[in-house]
């Protein structure tokens, strides 16, 4: 019976414990520490951004790696002695190196206030970083919820299904997603983050060559889209071509990515799955439709994934070099 009850309790307890991390999260959480913090940030991603695009969709796609393993607590930036942390898992390898500096330099310009030197966490410099990247692009600006601390175990093991793959189907998202608390309306405002950035070839050939004994082109697929695909992916292509998430605005963060789904362009199965399967499809149109919509629900989005297995308190710490635990 008391063994029933525990079992009974835990997910409430483990619930409460979640609340009770993120209820210390605040957007004005450095007010009396480094009260600049935002405008040393936002500087320091404006300058790298003018010198490369790459900057936004890496930095973005480095805060998603980042959440979905561990929680929101910039253990995808720690590196290893032995080649065994997150950033050296398969999946993680085609993280792009603008998206470290990214973090590296703003990290650098807010250590460089005597008041905030040490005070801030690379996980709440990354979260900044993530929203002026956005912003940047031409997406929303929304407030950021601070108070993350560093984490200081970073493992390959811990990357192992945790991140959805490009071959996902929507039961497979909606179960790693709701695993973090995120809804399958969250799920689909934050894969249209795949409205800027790129993808390697080897990502989604198997849909434009092989994709079943029936089928050599996935069906799903815009026939006209898969050959232009072709046309940048032949057979035995350089693994280092890239090729634009989003064929029609790639440096404009928009919502052409669900009108792009709507025509068969979603470039990975995950992508166009959110068409294809019926009961996403009515959030896609309207996502399509409704530019507002998406950026809401896209913000809505972020805050809550910005809260998963937060650090705070005196659990973690704040990282002196974003690379390594103190």
């Amino acid at each position: 019976m008391d063994s029933q009850r525990i079992i009974f309790l835990s997910p409430l307890l483990f619930s409460l414990l979640l609340a009770t991390a993120y209820a210390q999260l605040r957007t004005d959480f450095y007010r009396n520490t480094c009260p600049n913090v935002e405008s040393l940030v936002r500087s320091a991603v404006q300058r790298k951004f003018q010198q490369t695009f790459v900057t936004a969709p890496a930095t973005l796609r480095l805060f998603f790696h980042d959440c979905f393993v561990r929680g929101c607590d910039a253990s995808v930036l720690l590196a290893s002695p032995n080649g065994k942390a997150e950033k050296e898992h398969p999946d993680n390898l085609s993280l792009a190196g603008d998206g470290f500096d990214t973090v590296v330099k703003a990290k650098a310009a807010v250590d460089s206030n005597p008041q905030c030197r040490n005070k801030v966490s690379c996980a709440d410099i990354l979260a900044l970083a993530t929203r002026d990247v956005v912003n940047l692009a031409g997406g929303p600006f929304y407030q950021v919820e601070l108070g993350r601390r560093d984490g200081r175990i970073s493992t390959l093991a811990g990357v192992q299904n945790n991140l959805p793959g490009p071959g996902s189907n929507l039961d497979q998202l909606n179960t790693i997603f709701s695993r973090r608390g995120l809804s399958q309306t969250d799920m689909i405002a934050l894969s249209g983050a795949h409205t800027i950035g790129f993808s390697h070839c080897n990502r989604f050939s198997k849909r434009i060559y092989n994709f079943s004994p029936r089928n050599r082109i996935d069906p799903t697929l815009n026939l006209q889209y898969a050959m232009q695909l072709r046309q940048m992916c032949p057979l035995r292509v350089d693994p280092r071509i890239a090729i634009n998430m989003d064929p029609t605005t790639p440096q404009t963060f928009d919502n052409a990515y669900f009108r792009n789904l709507q025509q068969g362009r979603g470039l990975f199965v995950s992508d166009q799955v959110l068409f294809s399967d019926s009961r996403s499809r009515a959030t896609v149109n309207l996502f399509a439709s409704n530019n507002a919509a998406f950026q809401q629900a896209f913000v809505q989005g972020m805050i809550k994934l910005g809260r998963v297995e937060v650090l705070t308190g005196n659990k973690g710490e704040i990282r002196v070099d974003c690379t390594r635990p103190n």
